[in-house]
């Protein structure tokens, strides 16, 4: 794990600092910069609590029973990563390139139908409105990270109001390598669009999308991806309220 420096930005909250962190692929390191402390939250944002969970996760059942990594789940200190609001928002940016669009969009279009069966997605035209922005770009560079990555997601806290409230809540930016083609492309969407809806940590095993590093061949979305995305949504957290 790297730390680094935490910045406030100014359209944000007074006192609502950045929280920016990162997930990345081959192999899957985790780069973080301190996440927002408590004590530097407005104390208007209640303590954390349970949402509920979204029919489409309250009706999950596995037949397989084949268990979890929850374990392996380490939230930032203001509570888990999850959505509260649905559908949730998708940006898929389109490439400038003609020639590698319609592969490259097609491949991450159909990764975001395959998540959508668990969680309620909406793909959006605009960038400016999305929860979680998709861009094939490379991952920015960070100091100390000499590996290159195939891609990375990231997030940062900002406040909203919800009538006469003001609600914490989070918004994504996935980054996926152009270099990436043929299958891994879908594979490396799939793995990071996974960490932006909640799964916020590396199974085991590599079976699992959420594997730690990136396999020769990449699997579907399993049942314990699954099981550790509904047990993340049952957990209490500040976003949301």
């Amino acid at each position: 794990m790297r730390l680094g420096k935490v910045t406030v930005k100014p359209r944000l909250l007074a006192g609502l600092g950045l929280a920016l962190c990162c997930f990345s692929l081959i192999i899957f390191s985790q780069v973080n910069t301190p996440a927002t402390s408590l004590s530097s939250l407005p104390n208007s944002f209640p303590p954390p609590q349970v949402h509920p969970l979204p029919p489409t996760l309250a009706n999950w059942q596995d037949s397989t029973d084949s268990g979890d990594y929850f374990d392996q789940i380490k939230p930032p200190n203001f509570g888990h990563l999850l959505w509260s609001k649905f559908p949730i928002q998708v940006y898929v940016e389109r490439p400038v390139d003609a020639n590698k669009s319609e592969e490259w969009v097609a491949a991450v279009l159909g990764v975001v139908r395959e998540w959508g069966v668990y969680l309620p997605l909406e793909v959006v035209d605009s960038s400016e409105v999305a929860d979680i922005r998709i861009l094939r770009r490379a991952p920015p560079l960070r100091q100390g990270v000499l590996r290159s990555r195939s891609g990375e997601a990231t997030y940062e806290l900002y406040a909203r109001r919800d009538g006469d409230k003001t609600v914490l809540s989070h918004r994504f930016s996935v980054y996926l390598n152009p270099t990436q083609v043929g299958k891994y492309i879908p594979a490396t969407a799939r793995h990071e669009l996974g960490h932006a809806l909640g799964i916020w940590g590396h199974s085991l095993m590599e079976t699992d999308v959420l594997y730690f590093s990136q396999v020769r061949n990449p699997p579907p979305i399993s049942a314990r991806d699954v099981n550790t995305l509904k047990r993340v949504y049952e957990q209490p957290t500040r976003l949301g309220w």
